[in-house]
């Protein structure tokens, strides 16, 4: 099975910057998005930041302007940068990429916190 591993989270203050990095163990068979979502406890998960097949993106009306999602060099890497951040944005972040064909892909999660 195919596993997506996130890092690149931790502690910030409000107005910093991170960089979460997603990676997939192998080769994923007709992959129609790449995402990312974040979770607060308590709380529904929620869509960050989507790059389609055709490589547009969109985002949250609470990170646009803010954070931004790509492809990497290595394969089957995907990135969020995430700029002026606000305590509002921590939660735990997941990379997540749909299929045509089969289930969508979870990563374990990266914690981001970010402080006032």
């Amino acid at each position: 099975q195919v596993r997506l591993v996130e890092s690149g989270g931790g502690l910030v203050q409000a107005g910093g910057s991170l960089r979460l990095s997603c990676a997939a163990s192998e080769s994923i068979f007709d992959i129609t998005v790449m995402a990312w979502y974040r979770q607060v406890p308590g709380k529904q998960r929620e869509l960050v930041a989507v790059l389609g097949g055709t490589s547009l993106t969109n985002y949250a009306d609470s990170v646009k302007g803010r954070f931004t999602i790509s492809r990497g060099n290595a394969k089957n890497t995907w990135y969020l940068q995430m700029n002026s951040l606000k305590p509002e944005d921590t939660a735990v972040y997941y990379c997540n990429v749909e299929t045509l064909a089969g289930p969508p892909y979870w990563g374990q999660g990266t914690q981001v916190t970010v402080s006032s």
